[in-house]
């Protein structure tokens, strides 16, 4: 195999690992925030890139207005999905959040179908579709647009939860959320604010990638689940042990698409998720290294 080939592989797995990387950030927030593992972080990925095409197509907005219109109409959803499905519920049990949160993927999924159907849309490159040569190897500009894009946000991110009040609540929470109750916090708006993050999060990924991969109603399935495994690999950090997690899922899954089959895609990933699971439940970074929110 030739370098610029390796090169190849390995350019494409990073801007699928960053996407892989903020949805697995998002299901660390919430998990660290209120012990739930949200199966529904798929779907507002989902919603992320069908509403930018509602915006774009429906009511005739720019590319530029239209983003941060989707991203605000996703973060709201995730809002309602909290106060409707999530707070109303009484001591839960784990098994009845899991069943909770899979019931409002289901739903999310089946009103996006019978919103936009069952074809696949497209959304428009944000800076055209011409390719960057780079030491024998090609990349999209989206893919840089991936790139930056993921970085800022873990950058705002790390910013928030260590230099904001609201930021160093959750991390409160996380650690502890009767001491932190003690103390004056208010859990309830943090878990409220988990949720608004986790959305938010998602829907910028769905909506950077949808160039590159288009946009369907059940597109959040697989990659809800893939993100998932880069937070198990991170250890269910929201700090760069998820990210880490996600390029690394994002490059083997690359790596053994372009050198094996394209046909054991999307299995690289669950053999991996597997693994982790049986060898090192805790993550490849063990407790120690991980930071929880």
């Amino acid at each position: 195999m030739q370098l610029d080939q390796l090169l190849q592989y390995v350019l494409s797995g990073l801007s699928t690992g960053a996407i892989y990387a903020l949805i697995g950030i998002g299901f660390s927030i919430i998990y660290n925030a209120t012990g739930i593992i949200n199966f529904a972080q798929g779907e507002f990925v989902m919603l992320g890139g069908m509403l930018t095409l509602l915006f774009l197509e429906l009511l005739k907005l720019p590319l530029w207005l239209a983003i941060p219109c989707a991203v605000a109409a996703s973060t709201v959803a995730g809002l309602v999905f909290e106060r409707l499905a999530i707070r109303p519920l009484r001591q839960p049990t784990p098994i009845n959040l899991v069943i909770i949160t899979i019931g409002g993927s289901i739903l999310i999924r089946g009103l996006a179908m019978l919103a936009w159907g069952k074809d696949t849309h497209a959304i428009p490159p944000f800076s055209g579709d011409e390719p960057i040569a780079l030491a024998g190897a090609t990349i999209l500009p989206q893919h840089l647009w991936i790139l930056g894009i993921t970085l800022l946000i873990i950058g705002v991110n790390k910013f928030f939860f260590y230099h904001t009040i609201s930021g160093k609540a959750m991390r409160a929470c996380a650690y502890n959320r009767r001491a932190a109750g003690l103390v004056g916090i208010d859990v309830r708006r943090m878990v409220l604010l988990s949720f608004v993050i986790s959305s938010a999060m998602g829907s910028v990924a769905g909506i950077i990638v949808a160039p590159l991969t288009m946009t369907a109603y059940d597109v959040g399935i697989m990659l809800g689940l893939k993100g998932f495994c880069a937070a198990i690999i991170g250890g269910m950090s929201s700090g760069i042990a998820t990210v880490v997690g996600g390029v690394i899922l994002g490059v083997l899954e690359s790596l053994g698409a372009g050198l094996i089959s394209s046909g054991y895609k999307d299995a690289i990933a669950f053999i991996i998720l597997l693994l982790i699971l049986f060898i090192r439940p805790q993550g490849l970074f063990g407790k120690a290294d991980s930071e929880r929110v």
